[in-house]
């Protein structure tokens, strides 16, 4: 039997046995991922661009689109590289790379999002104080301990996980490396302290939702009171991509780690996985720019300004 300190790397899981498939495979992460590198790119740079979005609420989705940006660059190029060379190792220090910055970028967006939940109801339920509760300053210290949970949960999570023995073997019933499958490897008791900060992360995320389902619970009740429809129209236009957002992230994870064991298989594990460390952030930006007109003005701006500067270029030579 191996331990942890023998192990120099782990096998993840393919997706595909035949070579065309692999290649297949590759081809799809790269349109996925490159994608996403687009939408959340546009939506950054225009945030940054346009000083009319220099709001809160704007400032909550650069910082969003960051987050995404990371968290699809943590699993896909290495799911890609191993695609492209049929290949199924990945490093021990990749591996514990890998799982902190996935729990790292993951846990500090589900705080983001439940900040932009409260953004969201103060805007709507308390629009008088808004300017007071959501000024720069505190915008900033609200983001700051979204991004600085994220990585303190994320040290304790990874220097835990990786603190056990590991006698089981090395292959990781994953595409990307995350901690319920290391612990699967684990022959020690000592893996029932990780269940307990799992536990621990599950009870802070639930009072997460429970706010966010509150303050919607706000927010719809005040919108249905509002006796224009254009102004109906335009409470729920800031409301739902924000909300669609939530249910995507919530949803899926949730559906992978508390899914019945008996309902769990390879196959499911690994589709339910790429639901929700790979969808969520290729599609976000979509969601955000379909139905925020803000967005779209300044990316049309954006894109004018681009197109423009091209074509002087060109003809300056």
């Amino acid at each position: 039997m191996s331990n942890s300190s023998s192990i120099t790397e782990f096998l993840l899981l393919a997706f595909a046995d035949t070579r065309e498939l692999q290649l297949l495979h590759f081809w799809l992460f790269l349109g996925i991922y490159l994608a996403a590198l687009l939408g959340n790119g546009l939506i950054i740079t225009a945030i940054a661009c346009d000083h009319h979005l220099h709001t809160p609420v704007y400032f909550f989705l650069l910082n969003l689109s960051l987050l995404d940006l990371g968290s699809i660059s943590t699993t896909i190029p290495k799911t890609m590289a191993n695609s492209l060379w049929d290949n199924r190792h990945i490093s021990y220090l990749g591996c514990v790379e890998q799982i902190f910055f996935f729990y790292f970028f993951a846990t500090a967006e589900y705080f983001l999002l439940t900040i932009m939940s409260y953004d969201r109801y103060v805007a709507i339920c308390k629009p008088l104080h808004y300017g007071t509760l959501l000024g720069s300053r505190a915008c900033v210290h609200m983001a700051a301990a979204a991004w600085g949970t994220g990585f303190l949960w994320a040290v304790l999570h990874t220097a835990n996980t990786f603190s056990l023995p590991l006698c089981k073997g090395n292959a990781v019933d994953q595409f990307f490396c995350e901690i319920p499958q290391i612990l699967k490897l684990s022959c020690s008791h000592s893996y029932l302290r990780e269940v307990g900060f799992i536990m621990v992360t599950a009870c802070l995320g639930f009072g997460c939702f429970v706010f966010i389902v509150v303050s919607y619970v706000q927010i719809f009740r005040v919108v249905l009171r509002i006796p224009s429809e254009q102004g109906r129209h335009k409470a729920f236009s800031t409301c739902l991509p924000h909300l669609a957002v939530v249910s995507l992230f919530i949803s899926t994870a949730m559906f992978a780690y508390l899914k019945p064991p008996s309902i769990s298989s390879p196959s499911l594990d690994l589709v339910v996985s790429f639901l929700y460390s790979v969808v969520p952030p290729a599609v976000n930006p979509l969601i955000y720019s379909m139905r925020n007109q803000e967005i779209k003005h300044a990316l049309t701006k954006l894109i004018t300004r681009c197109y423009s500067e091209a074509i002087n270029c060109s003809s300056s030579l």
